[in-house]
């Protein structure tokens, strides 16, 4: 199993925390996203993910899955026996993927470095401006995740219950990417607390970007 990633890509972390969670360890192929033009845009890259992005997973069977959310759905599938993403019934699982989509397709894809760039490139925003753009974003984006949070349908621990599910393993690098932009998190103490709790866990503090061996 190899592992295309990036230590500061938030879709990279998630996946980190996934295969840990799932006691899987994939060799790791770092692509840096900055370096040379952005390595993930070489033609020998784009012939493994024509998107340009990490995470890629290629299994131990030379299977290749792209997209963080279908690269988990496909480990809960493909590895049943080890730790469940998306445990539950069928209304339990629509309610962490609803959670997972709410962040890493509301929130994640207006924030991500290939945005950003644009604001500050071709855009010609400041750099104060293009914070003021990841803020506001940000605050907007996680006010809904705090109320479901706190309308769980099986309060515990985590997101859903006392197991970290898929809905979990979008949060945390969601957060850790506020840090960095210095937002406020003052207005969703629900989804600092589950964090917390989850970076207590070694499968999510070992996924750490700080961690990796790629770190800068």
């Amino acid at each position: 199993m190899k592992l295309y990633t990036y230590w500061r890509s938030s879709a990279a972390y998630r996946l980190r925390i996934a295969l840990n969670l799932k006691g899987l360890k994939p060799e790791p192929i770092f692509v840096h996203l900055t370096r040379d033009g952005g390595q993930q845009l070489r033609p020998d890259y784009l012939k493994i993910n024509p998107q340009g992005l990490v995470p890629s997973l290629v299994d131990d069977d030379g299977h290749l899955i792209t997209q963080s959310l279908a690269i988990m759905e496909y480990l809960d599938e493909a590895y049943p026996k080890t730790h469940r993403l998306l445990p539950g019934d069928a209304r339990s699982r629509a309610w962490i993927r609803a959670v997972a989509l709410a962040i890493a397709c509301e929130i994640h894809p207006l924030n991500n470095t290939r945005v950003l760039q644009y604001l500050t490139g071709p855009m010609g925003l400041s750099e104060e401006a293009k914070l003021k753009w990841y803020h506001h974003w940000i605050a907007r984006g996680l006010a809904p995740v705090e109320v479901m949070a706190k309308a769980s349908p099986q309060p515990g621990k985590f997101l859903f219950g006392d197991v970290p599910t898929m809905a979990d393993v979008c949060l945390v690098p969601q957060l850790a990417n506020a840090r960095r932009f210095n937002c406020d998190l003052a207005g969703f103490p629900t989804l600092v607390a589950i964090e917390q709790r989850c970076l207590a866990l070694p499968a999510f503090d070992l996924a750490q970007p700080s961690k990796q061996p790629d770190a800068e």
